[in-house]
């Protein structure tokens, strides 16, 4: 293990995020908010312990896998350790749990959060809540392959390890040239998304903000209320728009765009299903709501709700923990479900559901005909016995955690409906469960353990499990 690599790259990192941190402390000046201080300290804080790293420790050498898993998994602990200075220092937060959970809730996209009234907090604090969903998104690792030109094979490695799905594609023959690529393609998508917002009436820190909560998939709200303190339809629709195509392959877009064509969405087969779920989601919940809305706001409640829990962002018009049972058990479903892969997205992700139904389909065939050479393909492409055993092993894996926290959450006086949801929405990115976890409420009356598991299986969800596995296997230590 080539520690001096794998520390110096952090060291990197944090003066990465220490820089991000400067935004906000704009805000905080603009406004001459009590946040002010905080912000300073933190930046000073973060800088110096990177540049410091960086000094002491110089990096060299050749990222392996066994690195590539160790760089991302700390990686992502300290720009939440970090990334927790500015909650405490300004006050917001009074225990580390808090302020960890919601830092972790920001960099992994969930949107889970610990604050009653977030209207009453400072505006820097706002935008850095909004900010960490924008960088944890497309992921802060993948950020620095793509500033970096010089890691080689390693960032290939790097890349593999922190972005989300089970195959994911190369753009480029170079991976740092795929990490701009993408990058420049979300952000493009978000600044798009800003100007709509602030044309339909929006104001513009709340558009910036949104922008980044809905590109990221991540949800964090900056009213009480969500989504629904903005009654606009035309707000609504255009929030609808960016979460499904957040929630599709960022890799079609270039795709698209290199080919002049949008056939390529369509010809994906992972896309393809992705818009079936959505579809027949709305019908069912809009079916079993029609007694609440009627008209447009029905198909336009119906749809956002669908759209924002299967791409895991976790936005909200309504409370629809005072829905009808069917329609909450929909919402359920589609938690476990996700986005397409090489998306922002949490969960499971709909590439695996589609992997499990088509091996399913082969294992009933075979039971009928047992002496048929059968095969499933993706794409035109047959699928590997491998790929297929490491999707079974993720679902296992997936359903086990999720089992297992449910038991110990409950444990700690969480009703099961709200333990059920809070472990579903946290491992899989979404953000509001039920109960007491719903839309309108908070996760503020969960015990600090609770919090930390909780955080624990944010960040299990946002690595996929097996990179944060990685680290205890006993091949990795030697």
């Amino acid at each position: 293990m080539n520690m001096r690599l794998v520390i110096n790259l952090m060291g990197k990192a944090l003066v990465l995020l220490g820089l991000f941190m400067i935004l906000p402390l704009l805000w905080a000046l603009y406004d001459q908010g009590p946040d002010r201080a905080a912000f300073i300290i933190s930046i000073l804080i973060t800088l110096s312990s990177g540049l410091l790293i960086i000094w002491l420790v110089p990096g060299g050498g050749e990222i392996r896998y066994k690195e590539s898993f160790v760089i991302v998994t700390v990686g992502w602990v300290l720009a939440s350790l970090f990334g927790s200075l500015p909650y405490l220092l300004s006050g917001v937060c009074n225990t580390f749990s808090d302020a960890f959970f919601e830092t972790v809730s920001g960099f992994t996209t969930t949107g889970a959060s610990i604050f009653t009234d977030v209207e009453i907090l400072p505006r820097g604090i706002i935008f850095w809540r909004s900010l960490t969903h924008w960088l944890g998104g497309m992921g802060i690792i993948v950020f620095l392959i793509a500033l970096l030109s010089n890691l080689g094979v390693g960032a290939n490695r790097i890349f593999h390890a922190e972005a989300p799905g089970a195959v994911t594609s190369k753009i480029m023959p170079r991976i740092s040239e795929t990490a701009r690529i993408l990058w420049i393609t979300y952000l493009v998508m978000t600044v798009i998304e800003t100007e709509l917002l602030w044309y339909f009436g929006m104001p513009l820190f709340d558009a910036l903000c949104h922008a980044f909560g809905t590109v990221a998939t991540g949800g964090f709200g900056i009213k009480n209320k969500s989504v629904g303190a903005y009654p606009e339809a035309a707000i609504q629709w255009v929030i609808i728009v960016f979460m499904f195509l957040s929630g599709a392959n960022f890799a079609l877009y270039y795709q698209a765009l290199k080919g002049r064509s949008l056939k390529v969405f369509w010809q994906n087969e992972e896309f393809r299903l992705y818009t079936a779920i959505i579809l027949l989601a709305t019908i069912v919940v809009a079916i079993n709501i029609r007694h609440l809305f009627s008209g447009e706001e029905l198909i336009r409640t119906s749809l956002f709700q669908v759209v924002s829990i299967i791409t895991t962002t976790g936005y909200t018009t309504s409370d629809f923990n005072l829905w009808p049972y069917a329609a909450q058990a929909v919402l359920v479903t589609l938690m476990f479900i996700g986005g397409c892969s090489g998306s922002t997205t949490g969960s499971i992700k709909v590439e695996r559901i589609l992997l499990l139904l088509k091996q399913g389909l082969v294992e009933i065939k075979r039971m009928v005909h047992p002496r048929m050479v059968l095969s499933s393909k993706l794409e035109g492409n047959h699928i590997s016995s491998e790929l297929v055993s490491n999707v079974q092993q993720f679902f296992f894996l997936y359903i086990a955690i999720f089992m297992i926290s449910v038991i110990i959450i409950t444990s700690m006086g969480v009703d099961l409906v709200s333990g059920f949801t809070a472990v579903a929405t946290t491992l899989g990115n979404v953000g509001p469960g039920l109960g007491e976890v719903g839309p309108a409420g908070s996760f503020a009356h969960i015990a600090s353990q609770g919090k930390i598991l909780l955080s624990v299986l944010m960040l299990l969800g946002r690595l996929e499990i097996y990179t944060v596995f990685a680290l205890f296997s006993a091949g990795l230590r030697r």
